[in-house]
């Protein structure tokens, strides 16, 4: 069981993929308009959405999981948190999406995505760490078909894969507006990334970089800013 920000409790059964740095990450990253109807693409065991509810008391999240137990864990912890109300979780392959909404319905897309094209195969959460059920280029279709005009996609990637992230979200008029670098250690490799698009955005990225932890190894601000903790 993990405790959220918010009084909120994620209960993550085992096959399901665990709490990380990137879900973390990314929950902080993202930005909401006031009511905003959010697209959680991939959407686990639901972390994602209870991160966002559990600091924007207006927004609504739908999940889009492909694996039943996963799903299935998603509404447990929707009912556990009395989240009935404003979040849901649907049993469905993303690539469903036109056949599921209308286009343009949502105000926001969010997704913590396969991460590799190939390679080996994770024993533990095969589908979680390839893009087998889930590449690249049909991420961003699913992204592009559900937002609104000027509505954003926050993801979390691999660094080596910023090019594409970027070429593939402009074949389909999302626009990289925002790019964040995250660094493990202060003065290390880049090992993170997220990226806000916007559909129908102009040309126009800014960036910032940011490290979870000094040269002594002790937490940065941003890595308590992160995880909602309260400074020493």
């Amino acid at each position: 069981m993990e405790f959220l920000p918010g009084g909120l409790t994620l209960e993550i059964p085992q096959g399901c993929f665990p709490l990380s740095t990137d879900s973390m990450a990314l929950g902080h990253f993202v930005t909401l308009p006031k009511n905003a109807r959010v697209l959680d693409l991939g959407s686990g065991c639901g972390t994602l959405g209870l991160l966002l509810c559990a600091v924007d008391p207006s927004c609504h999240v739908t999940g889009l999981e492909i694996q039943e137990h996963a799903h299935l864990a998603a509404l447990g912890n929707i009912r556990r948190n009395g989240l009935e109300p404003r979040m849901s979780s649907i049993c469905a392959d993303l690539r469903s999406v036109s056949e599921r909404f209308s286009p343009g319905i949502f105000s926001c897309c969010v997704s913590n995505p396969p991460y590799f094209s190939g390679g080996a195969v994770s024993k533990a959460h095969p589908l979680a760490r390839r893009e087998d059920a889930c590449s690249l280029p049909e991420l961003m279709e699913a992204a592009a078909w559900s937002l609104k005009f000027g509505g954003d996609f926050f993801l979390v990637h691999r660094p080596e894969r910023l090019g594409e992230l970027i070429s593939q979200g402009a074949r389909l008029h999302l626009e990289a507006k925002r790019l964040r670098l995250v660094r493990h250690k202060a003065g290390g490799p880049i090992n993170l990334i997220l990226l806000q698009l916007r559909k129908g955005g102009k040309p126009g990225l800014s960036w910032e970089e940011i490290a979870l932890y000094d040269d002594a190894g002790n937490p940065t601000g941003d890595f308590r800013k992160i995880y909602h903790m309260e400074e020493p």
